[in-house]
């Protein structure tokens, strides 16, 4: 661990976390995470939360080994600010592992897109076909944009956004290189990949659009499900945790309430090769995101580690 000492906690603003996040690295921890999940060694209690009339405050704490320990504090209320921050805002703790101390003070908003984009990826390069490079990003949000940076920032794909609202998608891409769909199902129809990133709460994926041996990577949905339940019964399902079937949503996903644990496999275990993922180039796989605090803790190690290194943020004494 960094000393860290002589100049205390450090802190980062919106920007500087986001710096703090270059994708190799943050794919590695986010990797480390999933499988400490599936081997049961993260330490991570039920998420626990206080409700006001206009939204709720959420505390996921968390611990993974060779990570660290950290916590989410997070607002979720239901307006966007003008300022464009969506509804998900707080702050991540990270602390030392071995005595306690406070290390650093993070954006909540942008570790939980970043890391959930990162997560949505890794599992996309288990399990979608080899070949695969025509990617759907469903949505126009903070998730949806974080998702289009990281897939950016990777190898060459041939990227298609798609939207339920078409001119949404249209000013999204303007300069960035790609296209925009009519609609989501022009989007979808055309891709090997999907990524889902909205808040709908209803269905925006339908199995009839989905060709056989797409991967489609579902982290939207907290309000509702984003793909029908043909979908569910005609593919292979990932998640994240246990929880992602067992428990009702928030914590659960809304897609899989109903459905048999025994038939969700841990992305954690294809990445450790206990479980061998795909199994034919025709295979319909889909991976359900619920988010975990083990995730938080990936990112936070991460961005405080390359904060240090690069010299970004302020200490406080804490």
């Amino acid at each position: 661990m960094i000393d860290t000492a002589a100049s205390g906690a450090l802190v980062l603003d919106r920007d500087q976390t986001r710096a703090a996040l270059p994708p190799d690295a943050l794919l590695a921890a986010v990797r480390t995470a999933l499988v400490s999940i599936s081997r049961g060694e993260a330490s991570v209690p039920p998420r626990v939360a206080a409700r006001s009339e206009h939204g709720l405050l959420g505390a996921m704490p968390g611990y993974v080994p060779t990570l660290g320990l950290a916590a989410k504090l997070v607002t979720v209320f239901s307006a966007v600010t003008a300022e464009g921050h969506g509804a998900h805002r707080g702050i991540v703790a990270y602390f030392d592992e071995a005595n306690g101390r406070p290390l650093a003070v993070m954006d909540a908003e942008t570790i939980t897109a970043v890391r959930t984009a990162a997560t949505a990826t890794v599992a996309m390069r288990a399990l979608a076909r080899p070949g695969a490079t025509r990617i759907a990003v469903i949505g126009t949000g903070t998730q949806a944009r974080a998702q289009i940076d990281l897939i950016r920032a990777m190898e060459p794909a041939e990227l298609l956004v798609g939207a339920r609202d078409p001119g949404k998608a249209e000013r999204l891409v303007a300069g960035l290189g790609f296209g925009s769909a009519s609609g989501i199902e022009e989007a979808v129809r055309n891709a090997d990949i999907v990524f889902c990133c909205t808040s709908s709460k209803e269905p925006v994926v339908e199995r009839s659009w989905l060709a056989d041996g797409v991967h489609l990577s579902s982290v939207g949905g907290s309000d509702g499900p984003e793909f029908d339940a043909a979908t569910l019964r005609a593919s292979s399902l990932f998640v994240e945790w246990p929880g992602a079937v067992s428990e009702p949503p928030p914590a659960g996903a809304w897609e899989l309430q109903g459905s048999d644990p025994a038939d969700a496999c841990l992305i954690g275990s294809v990445l450790d090769g206990s479980h061998p993922g795909r199994r034919s180039a025709g295979e319909l796989t889909v991976f359900k995101s619920t988010g975990h605090a083990a995730l938080d803790v990936a990112a936070a190690s991460v961005a405080y580690q390359v904060a240090r290194e690069r010299g970004l943020g302020f200490g406080v004494d804490l």
